[in-house]
């Protein structure tokens, strides 16, 4: 049996993550740590749309923002339930560039997380065109199957369109400073 390129603590949080918030904030430094992207984004599908749930990059990308399933490659991972890998954005149909051209990405690899239908999806985007190598693939894919897991138990209650979504994160900040 081959071994998961995902570290045992990084398994363990996902596994012990008490909301998607917490979900989200493990996946998006993980992905990157592990594809060594200079971006990575945590997104949730919303019926028809993605939400950018979160992301941990280089610069602001598109976190809180929603689109459509059809024309953003996140809801193409999703919607045919397999990795994304895109070497060069300007060269590949999937990609909207009016979204992507302001923005560090100029390539990218996306993975869906969920079964037996895939509810989120995992990106990590780099800043000069290349082909992500199979283990930064593989990576991101074990981490997007640990990650849909922890989707499945935990459910999509406390979803970002859904009045708890980032209430734990709320309280914390809500804290006096120290």
């Amino acid at each position: 049996m081959e071994e998961n390129p995902v570290p045992p603590r990084i398994l363990e949080a996902l596994e012990q993550a008490d909301d998607l918030s917490e979900v989200g904030r493990i996946v998006r430094t993980a992905a990157r740590g592990l594809t060594g992207a200079m971006g990575a984004t945590f997104v949730l599908r919303d019926v028809d749309q993605c939400f950018y749930a979160d992301e941990d990059a280089i610069a602001p990308l598109w976190k809180g923002q929603r689109f459509p399933m059809t024309s953003c490659i996140s809801g193409w991972a999703m919607l045919h339930g397999t990795t994304a890998v895109v070497p060069e954005i300007e060269d590949d149909s999937r990609i909207p560039l009016e979204a992507y051209r302001p923005t560090f990405v100029r390539s990218l690899a996306m993975a869906p997380a969920g079964t037996p239908e895939p509810v989120a999806a995992i990106g990590a985007y780099w800043t000069t065109p290349r082909t992500p190598t199979a283990d930064e693939v593989a990576a991101l894919e074990a981490l997007a199957a640990a990650t849909g897991r922890a989707i499945n138990r935990i459910g999509l209650d406390d979803a970002p369109w859904a009045p708890r979504f980032g209430h734990a994160e709320a309280a914390t900040s809500s804290a006096a400073p120290a």
